[in-house]
Parts: C-alpha cells; sequence; structure tokens
C-alpha cells in the first residue's frame, strides 16, 4: 500500500513526533507529583537518558511509545510499515535493542528500571497506574 502523503509532507508530520515531554510521560508525571513523589527529567548522565528519575528511591523510570519501543502486549507495535519495510524493521529492532542494552547497564549501576507502556496509560485507568507505581516503589 503505498503511502498516502507524499515525501516532503511525510518528513514534516515525522518530524513533529516529539521524543520528550509527550502527553503519556506529563501524565504520568502529573501521577507521580500527587503521589507525593520528587523526580528530576531526562537525565543525561544515566544510560538511555531514563525519562522520570527518583534518586531517592534509585529508581527510573521510562514512558515507552508502543510502537517506537515494541510493546510486547500491544497490537499497534506488532504491525510495522510496509512502506520502505526493511528500513523500519532494523530501526524498531535497534531501539529495542537500545532499550535491553540501557536497562542492564542501569541495572549495573543499581537503579532499578521500571517501564510504563503508551498502551497502559490509555488503557488504565488513573487508580490501577497509581497502585502499580506504588507496589513497584517502595
Amino acid at each position: 500500500m503505498p503511502d498516502k502523503f507524499d515525501k516532503i509532507t511525510r518528513s514534516n508530520i515525522m518530524a513533529k513526533v516529539k521524543g520528550k515531554n509527550t502527553l503519556p510521560e506529563l501524565t504520568v508525571r502529573k501521577l507521580l507529583f500527587s503521589m507525593g513523589y520528587r523526580y528530576r527529567l531526562h537525565c543525561n548522565d544515566l544510560p538511555g537518558k531514563p525519562d522520570i528519575v527518583l534518586p531517592k528511591y534509585s529508581y527510573v523510570i521510562f514512558v515507552h511509545g508502543c510502537f517506537w519501543h515494541g510493546c510486547p502486549s500491544c497490537r499497534r507495535a506488532q504491525v510495522r510499515p510496509v512502506n520502505n519495510a526493511e528500513y523500519w524493521s532494523r530501526k524498531l529492532d535497534k531501539n529495542i535493542e537500545r532499550d535491553k542494552k540501557n536497562k542492564k547497564e542501569l541495572k549495573k549501576l543499581g537503579w532499578n528500571v521500571f517501564v510504563i507502556w503508551e498502551c497502559e496509560i490509555k488503557k488504565a485507568n488513573a487508580d490501577k497506574l497509581f497502585r502499580r507505581i506504588r507496589k513497584a516503589i517502595k
């Protein structure tokens, strides 16, 4: 199936895809703050530049987009683009491998790694996410 946009329009659309301060990330940050947690954002000195760092609890939180990071339980992550399939397959596979490597390095440094998937934020109500975070971070 050909792309319904020309190359320039597609490029402009992709350029607007945010890497920081996404709506799922802002939702998690707002919830954490309401729970009384204080955190740092996008720490450059840690592997993978975690979205949220809770130094007091030795926790880092990644808020992953399902498509970009390959959510294991989400349909959005299982369907890959058919246009330029080789490029997309290589790119998304590299993202997944990089995430595994960063998680491993963070654990070696003594950090607990917590991943929240975009689909969990959309599906879960605030109470469910609240309980999941409270259970993980003590």
